[in-house]
């Protein structure tokens, strides 16, 4: 059985990676939590020690999944994207770029990340983000600029992401 401080530090390391796992099996977010927090209530009843614990979790969700698909009638079990199915190593790699990616939006300044956000994922014009909120263009211009260039020093996969992603 693996201790408590395992489990908590594996949810730590890696909720946020297997929610966006699940998304990529479920297509929606409902249940998705409710799987992965499944998963978390299993590996901590295990009998047995876990020696990969990241393996473990991932295959578990998975395995949730499929069963949460077949439950609701549908018939694909491999995780897909806007282009069809993905292959399950590729929806793995692709959930912990977009945990990575949250983490940093996350840590930007509020402002930034507000402005960031209402311009990429609302598909907000400059001028509408600054009417929203009260500021000039070149406020807002300035936000998105230090929020790209913040997540610029993240790593060129982040800054990609950001513009794949949104």
């Amino acid at each position: 059985m693996l201790p408590s401080k395992e489990i908590e530090l594996a949810f730590r390391m890696y909720y946020r990676p297997l929610c966006l796992y699940a998304l990529h099996y479920l297509g929606h977010t409902d249940g998705v939590e409710d799987i992965v927090q499944e998963s978390f209530t299993a590996l901590w009843q295990q009998e047995m020690p876990v020696n990969h614990v990241k393996g473990w979790l991932y295959a578990a969700v998975r395995n949730r999944c499929i069963d949460a698909l077949r439950r609701s009638g549908r018939t694909e079990t491999l995780p897909c994207d806007w282009d069809g199915p993905i292959s399950d190593d590729e929806a793995a790699g692709r959930s912990e770029r977009e945990a990575r990616l949250w983490a940093a939006v996350d840590a930007l300044p509020e402002m930034r990340r507000q402005c960031l956000l209402m311009a990429k994922r609302d598909g907000l014009s400059y001028k509408e983000i600054a009417q929203d909120l009260g500021l000039s263009e070149n406020t807002v211009r300035n936000h998105i600029s230090r929020a790209l260039e913040t997540l610029r020093e993240e790593g060129p996969q982040i800054l990609n992401a950001v513009f794949l992603f949104f």
